[in-house]
C-alpha cells in the first residue's frame, strides 16, 4: 500500500510541478504527517525531491527525473483516461485506485504524447450526473468499510458474512460463497451461491459485511456476462411480475426504463412513437410508472391497467373541475 502512495507521490510531483504537503495530502488522503515521512523515503531512496520554502513553495523533483514505466500509445492511454472519467469506480470503491492508476497511465505517455492526451480525455464526458432533463443519477451508496470487505472476499476466494435487509424484511446475517460484483446503471449486485443456491444481493442493502478465512465454494473461473443473463432471465420468468404492451414517445423512453425492470420487445410504431413489451414489478408498479409520464405513454394491455389508469384520471379531473 505504501509503495504504491510513493509512486502516486512521485507522479502528481512530475505532472503538476510543485506542490504542498496540504495538496499531496489531499490528493493521496493521507495526512500531512504522512506526506512528510514519504517525502524522507523517497530522498533516502535516491528519488530527487526537495523543498522549497516561502509563501509559494512546496515540494518538486529536479528538472529531468522519469520513473520507470511501460510506455502506452495515444489511443490506448485515451481509452483508459476516458474510461476513467465515467463515475463506475465509486460502485467498488475504487476511486483512490483508479486516480492513482490514471496517474500511471499518464506518466507512461511520451513526452509529446502527455498533454495531447490529456487535453482529449477532457473532450469526452462519461456518464454525466445529470440527464438533459436535469434529472440527477443516483448511484448506490455503499459504505467504504463494508465495500472493502466484500471486494476481498471477492477476489481472495473466501467465504463473506454480510447483514443483508431485504426488501420489506428485517435485516438478517447470512453467510456465502462471493461468485462475483456486477454493476448495472450505477447499481451494484453482489452474485453468489448460498447452501448451494444461486443469490444475488443489491450492495446497498448490504449494512455490514465480514470477509472469513474460510475458502469459498465456487469454480475457479467464472464467465460473470453468462450468469448475469441466467439470473436475469429467471428473475423475469418468476413471480408476480406484470408483462405491458404500450406505445411511448421516443423523448421519453429513457424515463420509462428507469422505472421498468426489463424491456422484452421494442419496435417503432407507425405514428412515430415506440410500441415496447416492458415488464413491471406489478400492477400498481405499472400504474405509478405510466402515470408520470402523461399523455406521452399509453397502455394497450392489459385491459385492468388501461381501466386504473382511466379511473385514476378521471379521479383527478373531478377534483379540479371547479374553482377552489
Amino acid at each position: 500500500m505504501r509503495a504504491d502512495r510513493l509512486v502516486s507521490l512521485v507522479l502528481l510531483l512530475r505532472q503538476r510541478g510543485r506542490l504542498t504537503a496540504e495538496t499531496l495530502a489531499r490528493e493521496l488522503e493521507v495526512s500531512t504527517r504522512t506526506v512528510l515521512r514519504d517525502i524522507e523515503a523517497l530522498s533516502a531512496a535516491g528519488v530527487p525531491v526537495y523543498a522549497e520554502r516561502g509563501r509559494h513553495g512546496g515540494f518538486a523533483l529536479l528538472p529531468g527525473f522519469r520513473t520507470d514505466l511501460a510506455g502506452l500509445n495515444h489511443d490506448e492511454a485515451l481509452a483508459l483516461l476516458t474510461a476513467g472519467s465515467g463515475r463506475g469506480e465509486l460502485v467498488f470503491g475504487l476511486g483512490s485506485a483508479l486516480a492513482s492508476a490514471m496517474r500511471k497511465v499518464v506518466d507512461a505517455l511520451p513526452a509529446g504524447h502527455r498533454a495531447t492526451a490529456s487535453d482529449a480525455a477532457q473532450r469526452f464526458l462519461v456518464d454525466p450526473q445529470t440527464d438533459l432533463l436535469s434529472r440527477r443519477l443516483v448511484t448506490d451508496e455503499i459504505p467504504g468499510a463494508t465495500m472493502g470487505e466484500v471486494r476481498r472476499a471477492v477476489l481472495a476466494g473466501h467465504k463473506l458474512r454480510i447483514h443483508y435487509a431485504a426488501t420489506g424484511r428485517a435485516p438478517q446475517w447470512r453467510t456465502v460463497d462471493p461468485v462475483g460484483l456486477v454493476t448495472v446503471r450505477d447499481r451494484a449486485y453482489l452474485l453468489a451461491t448460498r447452501s448451494g443456491e444461486d443469490r444475488t444481493y443489491r450492495l446497498s442493502r448490504v449494512l455490514a459485511a465480514e470477509e472469513l478465512p474460510e475458502p469459498a465454494l465456487r469454480p475457479d473461473r467464472v464467465d460473470l456476462d453468462r450468469i448475469w443473463r441466467e439470473r436475469s432471465a429467471r428473475f423475469l420468468a418468476g413471480g408476480d411480475h406484470l408483462t405491458v404492451l404500450l406505445r411511448v414517445e421516443p423523448a421519453r423512453r429513457e424515463e420509462l426504463l428507469d422505472a421498468a425492470l426489463a424491456v422484452r420487445a421494442e419496435a417503432p410504431d407507425a405514428d412515430g412513437r415506440l410500441r415496447l413489451e416492458v415488464t413491471f414489478q406489478d400492477t400498481r408498479h405499472a400504474e405509478w410508472a405510466l402515470w408520470q409520464l402523461g399523455t406521452d405513454a399509453e397502455a394497450l394491455s392489459p385491459p385492468s391497467l388501461r381501466t386504473a389508469l382511466r379511473e385514476r384520471a378521471t379521479a383527478m379531473a373531478d377534483r379540479y373541475r371547479d374553482p377552489p
